[in-house]
């Protein structure tokens, strides 16, 4: 695997110069054994959204050694870092589809007309978000609650994150660049890089080593952009000079309105299921600051640590996605159905082991994050209860993501909106009612079955309109 690795993505150089080779680099995605293909993908994103959950929660650790107020003030900011998230992974999503499917169908003119309006669109996010940062930090923490030490921690934490979130969307949109043309291993190297030098700059900033000084939450926000930014540097470098597929030169570029329209179609499904995931987090914050500030910090702990059972889904997905629309464009059902059963195995594998340590060490995971004796028994319950619907969730997330694949990516949107807004927000509010704050975690499974309900219609629906015709 790791000469493939060196072959397809490390020397291009050699690959251009004879046509044979360029071409089988071209088409591995319609030639590879599906399940080789599938590891080679995937296993690089895989590792990398490790790293990326890794440092989120090394994050969190380091700043719940500041004051429980402080892990519960990060907690808060997550709805907002959402909604960030949704708009550079949903121009992404669109890009993504979109280009692969046009190398699918030999078409390249498209495929640079796509990566070339992506970076257009990601640098409008980010003014969005500057604009964010600027006016809307504070006002978003006050209608979440009063306490002056959580809001004070927030701003400055978040005020950071949200203007300088510039790093963010390039990293997001050149790494999926690098994955829509099957180079997984180079993306996994930008991640892995920004990962680890957050994960290095994280106490020397927040703790203030080395004669810095100690910068509290600031710091952990600081460390973070740092390495966005050093991981959009490196993807940015290896699509200019790894990626012979692209042409993603901006020189006399002028939108186009056409593409931009499709990259939307595609991508704001994606984004509104994200948004959706942002607004379901805020709920669930005033829901649980009404029980107490510890309760707030238990879902934050939850988020942190089911990151490390749900990111290698997340880099799962990012394989598949090339993988079926390169193979859509090119009308290769066999390869396509393939692609998804196999991606199902090995995600209900990865939940069943994620919900084997959540009922089982939930007390470990806890310890992580100096979690009082309140803080745990709270937590423990809420780990077994909520881990109940991990391999649900397996069946969902990557069916919704061959939804997406094939362009109908309002099918997972609708999905989203049943499993957070129409499900899970209605349940917890009544069960919260009940003034029990262990039975509000219960929410989760209920919402997640009623998911898989919609997932399964779905997937009938698709499976006969268009899967069938192929």
């Amino acid at each position: 695997m790791n000469d493939d690795f060196e072959n397809n993505n490390l020397m291009p150089s050699e690959n251009e110069a004879d046509p044979a080779v360029r071409r089988a680099e071209e088409n591995k995605m319609g030639t590879m054994p599906i399940n080789r293909l599938l590891i080679t993908m995937s296993l690089p994103m895989m590792a990398s959204m490790l790293v990326q959950a890794l440092y989120n929660i090394v994050d969190s650790i380091f700043v719940s050694r500041i004051h429980e107020d402080a892990l519960s003030a990060v907690s808060m900011a997550f709805p907002i870092q959402l909604l960030l998230v949704a708009l550079g992974m949903g121009i992404g999503v669109g890009v993504n589809a979109i280009l692969s499917k046009a190398l699918g169908s030999k078409d390249n003119e498209r495929a640079n007309l796509s990566a070339r309006n992506g970076i257009f669109l990601s640098l409008v996010c980010y003014l969005i978000f500057l604009l964010v940062g600027l006016f809307l930090i504070k006002p978003f923490y006050t209608s979440m609650t009063d306490i002056e030490s959580i809001i004070d921690y927030g701003v400055s934490y978040l005020t950071i994150c949200a203007t300088c979130s510039f790093g963010v969307f390039a990293q997001f949109m050149f790494e999926r660049l690098l994955v829509s043309t099957g180079r997984t291993f180079l993306s996994m190297i930008t991640q892995g890089t920004g990962a680890i030098i957050n994960i290095i700059l994280d106490p020397i900033l927040i703790f203030g080593y080395f004669g810095l000084p100690a910068m509290g939450v600031a710091g952990a926000a600081i460390a973070t952009v740092i390495g966005q930014c050093v991981a959009a540097c490196l993807a940015i470098y290896f699509n200019h000079h790894r990626n012979p597929d692209i042409d993603i030169s901006m020189k006399g570029f002028h939108p186009d309105a056409r593409m931009i329209l499709d990259i939307l179609r595609i991508g704001i499904p994606s984004m509104i299921m994200q948004a959706i995931g942002s607004i379901m987090n805020y709920v669930m914050n005033r829901v649980l600051i009404g029980f107490s500030s510890t309760a707030v910090a238990v879902f934050g702990a939850y988020y942190k640590m089911q990151s490390f059972i749900f990111m290698p889904i997340f880099g799962l997905n990012g394989g598949i996605v090339p993988i079926i629309a390169y193979n859509f464009g090119a009308k290769r059902r066999d390869r396509m159905m393939k692609t998804w059963r196999l991606a199902w195995i090995y995600a209900t594998a990865i939940m069943g082991i994620g919900t084997a340590l959540f009922l089982s060490i939930p007390q470990v995971m806890l310890s992580f994050f100096e979690a009082s004796d309140t803080m745990t028994e709270m937590g423990i319950t809420a780990f077994r209860i909520i881990s109940v619907h991990f391999p649900i969730a397996a069946f969902c997330i990557v069916t919704g993501t061959l939804f997406q694949a094939l362009g109908k990516s309002m099918y997972s949107m609708v999905v989203s909106i049943m499993r957070q807004l129409i499900a899970l927000v209605p349940a917890a509010l009544i069960l919260a009612s009940f003034g029990d704050v262990n039975l509000v975690w219960w929410a989760f499974p209920i919402a997640e079955i009623m998911s898989a309900a919609t997932t399964i219609f779905y997937f009938l629906r698709i499976h006969k309109k268009i899967i069938q015709k192929i």
